[in-house]
C-alpha cells in the first residue's frame, strides 16, 4: 500500500498512538498495584494491632504469674527470698532466651557461620 492513500496512517501517527497506548497501560498498571499495596498495607495493620493487642495480654501475663511464684514461696522462704528466686530464675531464662536470639540474628547477619 502506497503512503498517501487515504484513511492510511503514517508511521509516525502509528508510534504516537502506541506510545499513548503504552502509556494508558503502564498508568492503569500503575494504579493497580498501588490499589494493592494498599489493600496489603491495611491487612498488615489490622494484624499488627491485633499482634499489639496479644503482647499486651501476655505481658499481664508474665507479671500476673510472676507475681503468683513469689506469693507462693513467701510462706516458705519470706518475701524477699522469694523475690530473688523468682527474679534470678527469670533473668536467667531471659538471659538464654536472648543469646538464642542473639545467635541467631548474628546468622542471620552473616557475622558467623
Amino acid at each position: 500500500m502506497a503512503e498517501g492513500e487515504p484513511g492510511q496512517e503514517s508511521m509516525g501517527e502509528l508510534l504516537g498512538r502506541l506510545v499513548e497506548d503504552a502509556r494508558g497501560a503502564g498508568e492503569a498498571e500503575l494504579e493497580y498495584l498501588r490499589l494493592l499495596a494498599a489493600e496489603k498495607i491495611e491487612e498488615a495493620r489490622t494484624s499488627l494491632w491485633l499482634g499489639a493487642a496479644a503482647t499486651g495480654l501476655m505481658i499481664g501475663a508474665s507479671v500476673a504469674l510472676v507475681m503468683g511464684l513469689v506469693l507462693t514461696l513467701a510462706p516458705l522462704v519470706g518475701p524477699g527470698f522469694a523475690t530473688l528466686i523468682v527474679v534470678g530464675v527469670s533473668g536467667g531464662v531471659a538471659w538464654v532466651l536472648g543469646a538464642i536470639a542473639w545467635r541467631h540474628i548474628k546468622r542471620l547477619l552473616g557475622l558467623t557461620r
